[in-house]
């Protein structure tokens, strides 16, 4: 059986123009990989709920598990809960037991449970929470969509909370072979042992150093027995 698939929509604005930097793709991607779930797609989109819905409705569609960040706080551009709501067609409003965790944090903390933090609170209906154990306002998930604030140390708790709960495959192996030569070089030969071992992931990364072509081969697959022997057959090739 094929590994589960996933993944993932990151939101906003400040994603696109630069402002910010996105490592939440990043760390997602390693959980997963570590899960066995395959991440096949990642997309962002802007703030704007057309975009949010349209893609939310294609990658729930096309993956097992679709994983989203940003956009669930509590200013005016935080549109994302609505947009998911929207996107399965659910009703949206305060919902009262994430309104009991942001009221206890925020007695905890001294501050006040105002209308903007209460925005937190809004939760489709049909959707289970998702902890929140570093500023309280959880996610929440609904169908395959798992829906994580942009915060890095937040959505890394989140991802934390997720994982546990969901199947993966078979973990992937993976062996490294760098070659002292330029792609050009190599290209041939490493086409051929792709179409022997069309069973297994063959990715070649390039680099220079010292003014020296070279190029780092990353056979991955399930089979350990098939990695070993293409890595063998490689370095045959090659020499190495």
């Amino acid at each position: 059986m094929p590994n589960p698939t996933a993944a993932m929509l990151v939101i906003g604005d400040e994603i696109l123009s630069g402002r910010t930097r996105d490592s939440n793709t990043h760390y997602l991607a390693q959980e997963l990989t570590k899960q066995a779930i395959d991440l096949r797609e990642v997309r962002v989109v802007s703030d704007d709920r057309a975009a949010i819905i349209n893609a939310v409705k294609a990658l729930s569609q096309g993956f097992d598990h679709v994983f989203t960040s940003g956009g669930i706080g509590p200013t005016h551009d935080d549109i994302t809960a609505d947009c998911i709501a929207a996107a399965f067609d659910a009703h949206i409003d305060v919902r009262e037991d994430a309104h009991a965790i942001l009221a206890a944090h925020y007695e905890r903390s001294g501050l006040e449970l105002n209308a903007a933090r209460l925005r937190m609170a809004r939760i489709p209906d049909g959707a289970g929470l998702i902890e929140n154990p570093v500023s309280a306002a959880p996610g929440f998930s609904i169908e395959n969509v798992y829906v994580m604030a942009g915060v890095p140390s937040v959505f890394q708790a989140m991802v934390a909370s997720v994982l546990p709960t969901l199947t993966g495959g078979k973990p992937l192996l993976s062996q490294t072979l760098r070659i002292q030569r330029g792609e050009g070089d190599i290209a041939g030969p490493l086409a051929e042992l792709a179409a022997e071992f069309s069973d297994l992931s063959i990715g070649s990364y390039p680099f220079i150093k010292d003014g020296i072509y070279g190029s780092n081969i990353v056979i991955r697959g399930s089979d350990g027995a098939r990695v070993d022997m293409a890595i063998a057959r490689l370095s045959a090739v090659f020499g190495e």
